[in-house]
C-alpha cells in the first residue's frame, strides 16, 4: 500500500507552490495592466521618450509575469494573465501605429495569437481617441508638423478600417479566440462613430476653404 500521508504531503507542496504563483501573478497582472496604461497615456500626450520609458517597464514586468507561471499552463492560460498581456499588444501597437513605425508581431510581444488579435482590437479602438485629440487641437500628430491634421487622422482611421478588415476574417469559436468576436463587433461601432465625425470635419474645413476663398475674392 502507498504511503497516503506522503502522497498528501507532495500534493499539499505543489499547492502550496501553484498557490503562491497564482497570487503573484494577479499581483503582476495588476501592476502589468497599470504599466500599460501609463505607457498609452504618455502616446496620447506625445510624450514619445516617457512612451518609449514605459514600455520598457512593461516588457519587463511582462517577462516576469510569464517566467512566474512559465512552469503552470493552467495559470498561464488564465484569464487576468491574458488580459495583461493583452493590454502590453494594446500598449505597443498603439504605440506603433501612431508613431508610423512597423507593427509588432505575436512572436515579439511573446504572446499567443488569441491574446494578440484581442489586443490589436483594443488597440484600434484607441486610435479613436487619439483621432478625435488632433481634430480638436486641429494639428498634425507626427513631429515633423508634414500631415495635416486631417490626413494624420484619416492615416489612423484607415489602421482601424484595416484592424477590423482582419479581425472579422476570424470566425471561430471564443474558446480558441477569447471571445474576440465581441471585441470586433466593438471595434466595428467605435470604428462607424469614428468615420462620422471625420466626415463631419472634413465637410466643415472644405466649408470654411470656400468661404475664405470667397472673402478673399471680395
Amino acid at each position: 500500500m502507498p504511503d497516503l500521508d506522503a502522497i498528501a504531503e507532495s500534493i499539499r507542496v505543489d499547492f502550496v507552490a501553484r498557490n503562491a504563483a497564482r497570487d503573484a501573478a494577479i499581483a503582476g497582472s495588476r501592476e502589468l495592466i497599470r504599466y500599460c496604461a501609463e505607457a498609452i497615456r504618455a502616446v496620447h500626450r506625445r510624450e514619445w521618450g516617457a512612451a518609449e520609458q514605459k514600455l520598457a517597464v512593461v516588457d519587463t514586468a511582462a517577462a516576469a509575469l510569464k517566467a512566474g507561471v512559465a512552469a503552470y499552463p493552467d495559470l498561464y492560460h488564465s484569464g487576468y494573465t491574458q488580459d495583461a498581456l493583452k493590454e502590453v499588444v494594446e500598449a505597443h501597437a498603439t504605440y506603433a501605429i501612431v508613431r508610423g513605425m512597423e507593427l509588432p508581431t505575436p512572436d515579439s510581444l511573446q504572446v499567443q495569437g488569441s491574446t494578440y488579435l484581442n489586443g490589436l482590437a483594443e488597440a484600434a479602438t484607441e486610435l479613436r481617441r487619439f483621432i478625435l485629440d488632433i481634430l480638436r487641437r486641429e494639428e498634425a500628430a507626427t513631429e515633423t508638423g508634414a500631415p495635416t491634421a486631417v490626413a494624420e487622422a484619416e492615416r489612423l482611421l484607415n489602421w482601424m478600417d484595416t484592424i477590423y478588415d482582419r479581425l472579422v476574417t476570424f470566425d471561430f469559436p471564443d474558446a480558441i479566440t477569447g471571445d474576440l468576436r465581441r471585441r470586433t463587433d466593438a471595434v466595428r461601432g467605435v470604428l462607424e462613430r469614428t468615420r462620422g465625425d471625420l466626415t463631419t470635419t472634413i465637410q466643415q474645413h472644405r466649408l470654411q476653404m470656400a468661404l475664405r476663398q470667397v472673402e478673399a475674392k471680395l
